[in-house]
């Protein structure tokens, strides 16, 4: 376990996450209430006992860096670590990273200091799922693998946003297409034979990549010295005949939570009476920052298939498909309706909630008799009272002030103030 370097990208800009990466990079939007994005994969890599992380940042990255420095230490006599890469001005240059290949690559020499004989694990910092890294390793090693790509059977239909492969009977890649758009070339990628017949679904199906790769030191220090930008795009492409690259097969959940509407859906199923994302297994405990918060206080409200998180508090309310974050606060009369509400970062105290309240600022959290549908309230929002806040009848990049319409989703930014009697 001591041989594997695993490395998380922090993604782009997040322009499709917007405005919830308006403040923060993608893995450190909040997620389920109480984590933040980035928690998964790192957990994922902690519970397979692949504790050498690198997280590689350079997009609004001071909410990413407080939460790792917070949340992640290990002991002394630990071998384990979670160090941040951010991009750098160093003797061979200073640009920004131009690609997911292209930030390992200006990392290498960090990686380089671990040995001769290891292995890289590359992740993506903004996917939902639950996956030992121990099996994957060891279906790359008696494969005799170079590369091991993390497959999932996804229909054809997402095949125009995904990387898709052609394996043959032994999971070897024959085949690789970046985001295919052609519809033939998209059937001659159609998972069929005995491979079919294991993943027992119906309908047209491809095995598409999910961004993660098992890469033999060698050949990843090899595929570096070129001038490639992106795994997907190029250096996966380029590599096929040339290298032994696999496939292992995962059909479980998994979601890229690439869009506001990913984002939103992805939350409010934690919801469901059997939730896709299992939180609560033992096996596959999730780690985030340690609070010192005490439980939620419910009063005389009424709660229909909701998640709530510490510190919130809930008065005379009604809630249905919710997802309420850390120290929120609702006021009575308030009608919630599919909305996965952030939290905040600390409570006001009185002193601050009556000089605000005399500059015709609410406080944080939901203010009397308000209702929200189909919404997203980001961290710290001030939401006042006798408001009501939907996206219906509202087109795509509708914006207003503190609020704004993607996929059919309104958002509260972060800090984001609606006054008193807003009605949308």
């Amino acid at each position: 376990m001591n041989d594997v370097i695993s490395i998380i990208m922090g993604g782009g800009r997040g322009t499709r996450l917007y405005p919830l990466t308006k403040y923060r990079c993608k893995p450190a939007v909040p997620l389920a209430g109480k984590y933040r994005l980035v928690d998964i994969p790192i957990s994922n890599c902690i519970n397979s006992g692949f504790a050498r992380i690198y997280l590689l940042s350079q997009f609004n990255t001071a909410s990413l860096h407080k939460h790792i420095q917070q949340t992640y230490k290990f002991d002394s006599f630990s071998a384990g670590f979670v160090d941040i890469l951010a991009a750098e001005q160093t003797d061979s240059g200073g640009d920004w990273y131009q690609g997911t290949a292209d930030a390992v690559r200006k990392n290498m020499h960090h990686f380089e200091r671990h040995g001769d004989k290891c292995y890289y694990l590359i992740l993506s910092g903004d996917q939902l799922y639950q996956m030992n890294f121990k099996k994957m390793l060891s279906e790359h090693i008696s494969s005799g693998s170079d590369i091991t790509i993390a497959a999932k059977p996804m229909p054809s239909s997402e095949a125009p946003n995904l990387g898709v492969m052609r394996v043959d009977g032994d999971k070897n890649i024959v085949e690789f297409a970046e985001k295919p758009k052609d519809p033939n070339v998209i059937n001659s990628f159609l998972i069929g034979g005995e491979l079919r017949e294991k993943i027992k679904k119906s309908g047209d199906f491809c095995l598409a990549s999910m961004g993660i790769y098992i890469f033999s030191q060698k050949v990843l220090e090899q595929a570096m010295s070129g001038t490639e930008m992106d795994f997907g795009k190029e250096i996966i492409p380029g590599l096929l005949g040339k290298k032994k690259l696999s496939a292992y097969i995962f059909d479980h959940y998994w979601e890229d939570i690439g869009t506001v509407g990913a984002f939103f859906e992805a939350n409010l199923a934690l919801t469901d009476a059997k939730p896709p994302f299992d939180f609560y297994s033992q096996e596959h405990t999730v780690y985030t920052h340690c609070r010192f918060l005490p439980g939620a206080r419910i009063n005389n409200s009424a709660l229909k298939r909701c998640n709530i998180s510490d510190g919130s508090v809930i008065t005379e309310a009604t809630l249905e498909r919710c997802v309420i974050g850390i120290r929120s606060k609702i006021s009575a009369g308030t009608k919630l309706n599919s909305v996965v509400m952030m939290g905040a970062d600390y409570y006001e105290t009185e002193e601050s909630i009556r000089e605000n309240r005399e500059n015709g600022i609410p406080p944080i959290g939901i203010g009397s008799n308000t209702e929200i549908k189909n919404a997203i309230i980001d961290k710290n929002a001030r939401i006042g009272k006798n408001c009501f806040l939907s996206p219906e009848g509202k087109p795509d990049k509708w914006e207003s002030g503190s609020l704004y319409v993607r996929d059919g989703v309104l958002i509260v930014t972060k800090n984001g103030i609606v006054p008193d009697g807003t009605r949308i």
